[in-house]
């Protein structure tokens, strides 16, 4: 059935829009149309096109591997959904604000500040995904900078290479590595593979740009900020989510946004406990501010998903799982790894991450399904996740760190540094060859 849906008129209108709704993907900086637009009505209208085509010809494939791939994608969206909750609840309850207090109040200079705002990140992105770490460490550092463009560029494109890195070496640090964790290529123990190539990533080119951060100290800013009652079991609640997550996946072979879910409805209960606590009182009788003193209300973090990603994700999957039922991704298959090998592919892939988006380039990976070892697909995960740092657009942690400081953060500042990014990811690729010996 694929070999006749590659040539036919349905087929080839299938590719037709797929590649026109990620044309306005690509632009979306541009015409300002959010990207989950596109890629919602360009992964339908492929199914429908489909559809058609099978139902003029009386056939009825489609409907059980639709149902197949609603399945898989549901268990991300929801995984996907309790951790952006989380994320969510943390920042109101002042988590992240007191971080960055506690950053700006060390007095340190620029130097000081560059490397810590980069650990921070690349110790942060694998339990807070790499978007919000980029953009939660990107404010802070526009706030210390004093206006100083070169420590704002600078700074800006190592908390990116730092998300990023940070994010390949755990499963819940970047969207891709959660779809290669879930579809079981790789185990949760198994990650520990790409910690040293993922901090040789990040070090190396922020290593390179260290000597061209001023040697300056920047104006002094006294901000006090104190977590919200109840933050510190948010923060308790989320490290065990993750780890019943973790769990149900490795020892009870049960979907792992089970696990997750399981998490939200604890934090739904405590959000209850808090408001029967009377959190308004408490919060009026310590600060005396009414205006901010309302009581927690976990539906208005649930508001406060970006729905815009999950439906981003869920158009992209759908449109991908489209081709893949065409026969176009068995095709890809053979011309990528079957002509230039494993390794080169998947360096190759990674590099290409850097202007594709890496949420379709994984996912269609994974429906390929090349019969590579776990050393490969480890190669992959680290590509993918990292490749994208090269450019300022590459990866979801460079979008939205540019929303920071459009004036100074641009995609032309970024682009100067491409070498020095580029030469931590061939040499983070060489740490990972050293570190899959065995695997192979």
């Amino acid at each position: 059935m694929n070999n006749v849906l590659t040539s036919s008129w349905a087929g080839v209108s299938a590719l037709f829009i797929f590649v026109t709704a990620y044309i306005f993907v690509v632009f979306e900086e541009r015409i300002h149309l959010r990207k989950s637009k596109p890629v919602v009505i360009g992964g339908c209208l492929m199914w429908l096109v489909i559809g058609v085509f099978e139902a003029i010809h009386g056939n009825s494939h489609s409907h059980e591997f639709v149902e197949e791939l609603i399945a898989e994608i549901g268990a991300l969206f929801f995984f996907l959904f309790v951790a952006m909750t989380y994320i969510n609840t943390l920042e109101e309850r002042n988590v992240f604000k007191a971080l960055r207090t506690w950053l700006l109040n060390k007095g340190w200079g620029f130097r000081k500040l560059f490397w810590a705002t980069g650990g921070i990140t690349f110790l942060l992105s694998p339990m807070a995904d790499n978007m919000t770490s980029a953009l939660l460490m990107a404010t802070v550092a526009l706030t210390v900078s004093g206006g100083n463009k070169r420590f704002i560029v600078l700074s800006f494109i190592n908390i990116v290479v730092a998300a990023n890195a940070g994010g390949a070496w755990s499963p819940f640090g970047d969207i891709t590595t959660l779809m290669v964790w879930t579809a079981g290529r790789i185990q949760t123990n198994e990650f520990i593979y790409l910690v040293v190539p993922s901090i040789i990533n990040w070090w190396v080119t922020a290593a390179i740009m260290h000597p061209f951060v001023p040697n300056e100290k920047p104006p002094e800013i006294n901000e006090n900020v104190k977590m919200k009652p109840g933050a510190k079991v948010v923060i308790a609640l989320g490290v065990s989510t993750i780890s019943t997550a973790v769990s149900f996946h490795q020892f009870l072979h049960l979907p792992p946004f089970m696990g997750m879910m399981l998490g939200l409805g604890i934090l739904m209960a405590f959000g209850y406990y808090l408001k029967r606590q009377g959190q308004r009182d408490y919060l009026t009788k310590r600060s005396g501010n009414n205006s901010q003193d309302q009581h927690f209300d976990i539906f208005r973090k649930i508001e406060g998903v970006e729905f815009d990603t999950l439906l981003f994700f869920f158009g992209v999957l759908t449109a991908v799982g489209c081709l893949q039922y065409i026969g176009y991704l068995a095709i890809a298959s053979e011309v990528i790894y079957g002509q230039m090998g494993f390794t080169v592919s998947n360096i190759l892939i990674g590099l290409l991450s850097a202007i594709v988006d890496n949420i379709p380039i994984m996912y269609a990976v994974l429906k390929m399904n090349p019969a590579m070892g776990l050393d490969q697909w480890l190669l992959i995960t680290l590509t993918a996740g990292t490749g994208g740092s090269l450019l300022s657009i590459g990866s979801a942690a460079g979008v939205a760190v540019m929303g920071v400081d459009r004036n100074n953060y641009t995609f032309m500042n970024h682009l100067k540094w491409v070498p020095a990014v580029a030469l931590g990811y061939f040499l983070s690729i060489g740490a990972w060859y050293f570190m899959t010996t065995t695997l192979r």
